[in-house]
């Protein structure tokens, strides 16, 4: 993971001290050379740390105390560091241009590098710990009419291996506990339920077994469900692989790989077809359009599980004629800040309802994620209802 971002976090380390030292430690306060060293050794120290974790072959480490203390170090000391010292150059460059001596850029600094580290402490704390039930309602003329009010409870991205502290178990249990309270009439799961590999199912087995609907619990794997994110063996991924499948349906989930199922109400009939994901970096490309929905009368209503909502477009829409699609993956980037999410740079949809000449996209903001945060964009359970458009 940190492999992936190594040369903007070393300058984000590097030029702040630098900066610091040129214009006001060597200039002003004129330090010994041991009272400068000193002043550098944080930034050494969290250098090596840094390439210390970018060296490892796997996406994350085994342990993710190493990430997450790695984390909170970078939003607490660095992030804000750096941009204390991005306004303060600015600042010093307006002063030069304006031939004035005061630099508020310094006070800018202080109060956004303030801002961030209590914005840093909230998602890790109280914005991970939320929980929202987001009803959606939608309307469909070709829904059969014994569907209208059928009710799915929507969840995804649990990401359980993050939840490793007593009161974070707690969290996610009062989460599915919602999801049954619900009473849908399926629930469904859209995939990452581990972040690299199985074991971190096991704390779990029992809540993730206690999720009960009248026509059961459906799921499809994502990206980190499969055996991309570790340095192993072939043998060893695949065994992987096979045990996260087999967990999913010891929990009495129906897990869809490229597969589909019919619910019925007397005569009438909806499909609910999940296809594997087709990520990228590193690449899981497993989705098969065609097989998932084998032997399905285009004419049937089918709801389709599929993890990346990049799909729907490049996919789903112009190949089939599944009137919904529900994704997760993008966790709505975790952090939203005036209507503003990272995500949205990188995905067309990346959160909520989409809808294109009557068909529809819901991306669902999901439980979890990789990193213990959430700012703006709070965990997130969805509910929901079709409805027959007359």
């Amino acid at each position: 993971m940190i492999s992936r971002i190594l040369i903007p976090v070393i300058i984000a380390i590097v030029l702040p001290d630098l900066y610091f030292d040129t214009h006001y430690l060597n200039r002003r306060v004129r330090m010994t050379w041991w009272k400068r060293l000193l002043w550098w050794l944080p930034g050494i120290l969290m250098l090596a740390y840094t390439i210390g974790l970018a060296s490892l072959r796997s996406f994350v480490p085994d342990d993710l105390r190493w990430m997450n203390v790695y984390l909170a170090l970078l939003g607490l000391f660095v992030f804000p560091k750096a941009l204390l010292a991005l306004c303060s150059a600015s600042g010093l460059l307006y002063c030069k241009i304006r031939h004035t001596r005061h630099n508020w850029g310094n006070a800018v600094g202080l109060l956004l590098g303030i801002f961030s580290v209590y914005i840093l402490v909230y998602g890790a704390t109280f914005g991970f710990r939320q929980l929202e039930v987001d009803q959606q309602d939608l309307y469909f003329k070709d829904l059969p009419p014994s569907f209208e009010g059928y009710r799915m409870a929507v969840f995804s991205d649990a990401h359980v291996g993050t939840y490793q502290q007593l009161s974070d178990r707690k969290t996610l249990q009062r989460a599915l506990e919602k999801v049954n309270s619900l009473q849908a009439d399926a629930i469904l799961f859209l995939g990452d339920l581990q972040n690299i590999q199985p074991s971190e199912l096991y704390p779990f087995q029992g809540i993730l077994s206690s999720l009960k609907a009248k026509d059961g619990v459906f799921s499809v794997l994502g990206n980190h469900d499969y055996s991309q994110y570790i340095a192993a063996d072939p043998a060893v991924k695949i065994a992987n692989e096979k045990e996260t499948v087999s967990r999913e349906r010891q929990f009495g989930w129906t897990l869809l790989l490229n597969e589909h199922r019919v619910i019925r109400r007397g005569s009438d009939s909806i499909v609910v077809a999940g296809e594997e994901t087709d990520g990228w970096r590193p690449r899981v490309a497993r989705a098969d359009l065609q097989k998932a929905l084998a032997g399905v009368s285009g004419k049937a209503f089918v709801v389709m599980l599929q993890h990346d909502p990049s799909l729907w477009r490049r996919e789903i829409l112009p190949k089939c004629n599944a009137q919904l699609t529900l994704s997760g993956h993008t966790h709505g980037g975790q952090f939203s800040l005036f209507g503003w999410r990272p995500t949205m740079f990188g995905y067309r949809e990346d959160k909520g309802l989409y809808l294109d000449h009557g068909r529809a996209l819901y991306v669902s903001a999901g439980l979890g994620g990789l990193l213990h945060f959430r700012f703006g964009v709070p965990p997130q359970i969805t509910l929901i209802t079709l409805h027959h458009l007359k």
